[in-house]
């Protein structure tokens, strides 16, 4: 397949999933790229957002545009680990001998939705590292494959935070993005509640299938991306360590850990990936422009004062993307 194939075969596809997501989701935009995105790239997302917003309403979507196997885990104080990985029972046959069986729990599908997952304990929480990891699943020592593709679409609200139980480092750094999904405009609003409450609601049609999205997930690994643009990618995840020498005064005073090698694989990811869904076989330096904050919102770690003071991230991360961004600039000039 040639590379004007490949890419009209990606957009192709591309266009058909969105037209079908349109029919069901009204604004989040922004929200819905960087979800395909992340899809595209074997990634796993954290939505954050007050309820209401539709948070579900799109993992629910993008499992029937996709055709993907869906499964819901609603996390609670007392959900165990069990209930999601599934667990060993004891099984009778016909003639009266037992066995233990494994009985598969929600995490085997293709698209698993974790609501609220800052409302379980640490240790149901651990209970999805494996999977978000190495796609497997381990119950008494036996290993069990998840099918692919994987994606794990994690939910939280940001503002009831009484009675939750913070995710650990570990775990938000296998999120390939953080996605912030705000309240609608006026219009949007508009266009949400008539189509809620005047007859049947639109439902969405399937768009693509599961080989389809492996397809898409092959092509985009391919794209090719220059050293330049490449280089000025771990620039901006160097940024944000402090001390380190293209560090900003925000993040040397506010920062206490930077990104994981996992940000800078997330930024060159979702730029290519972004460079496709623009009609583009190269990454630029918006592509990587565009992923960065999404990439790298959830692996700042704040120090104490940055936290006492309520520094947001994102605001870390705007200084670094101007400050190397600069840099760039006079190093061209």
């Amino acid at each position: 397949m040639s590379t004007e194939e490949k890419l009209a075969r990606f957009a192709d596809i591309l266009q058909k999933i969105r037209t079908e997501v349109a029919r069901v989701m009204v604004g989040q935009n922004e929200v819905i790229e960087g979800t395909l995105i992340a899809l595209l790239a074997q990634g796993h997302v954290l939505l954050e957002g007050v309820p209401g917003l539709g948070k579900t309403m799109l993992v629910r979507t993008l499992g029937d545009v996709l055709g993907l196997r869906f499964s819901r885990i609603q996390f609670t104080p007392d959900l165990m680990p069990a209930d999601i990985t599934g667990t060993n029972i004891i099984a009778e046959d016909e003639r009266g001998s037992r066995r233990f069986q494994f009985q598969a729990g929600p995490v085997f599908t293709n698209l698993l939705l974790a609501d609220e997952i800052n409302r379980a304990t640490p240790k149901t929480q651990s209970a999805l590292l494996e999977a978000m990891q190495e796609r497997s699943v381990t119950v008494a020592g036996i290993v069990h494959k998840l099918e692919e593709p994987f994606f794990v679409l994690a939910t939280q609200n940001p503002l009831e935070m009484e009675g939750t139980y913070p995710l650990p480092e570990a775990q938000l750094d296998r999120f390939f993005f953080k996605l912030l999904v705000n309240y609608p405009s006026l219009n949007e609003l508009e266009m949400i509640i008539d189509r809620t409450t005047m007859g049947a609601e639109p439902k969405a049609n399937i768009a693509a299938s599961a080989l389809d999205i492996l397809e898409m997930i092959r092509i985009s690994r391919e794209v090719p991306i220059a050293s330049h643009v490449k280089n000025y990618a771990l620039r901006l995840v160097l940024a944000s360590h402090p001390k380190s020498e293209f560090a900003t005064p925000l993040t040397n005073q506010y920062v206490r850990y930077g990104s994981s090698p996992r940000g800078g694989q997330a930024i060159v990811l979702a730029g290519k990936i972004r460079a496709l869904m623009n009609g583009r076989y190269n990454v630029s330096f918006e592509d990587i422009q565009q992923a960065f904050k999404p990439a790298l919102r959830h692996r700042i770690i704040l120090n104490f004062e940055g936290q006492a003071e309520g520094i947001e991230p994102d605001a870390v991360l705007d200084s670094i993307l101007e400050n190397v961004s600069k840099e760039l600039t006079k190093a061209v000039a």
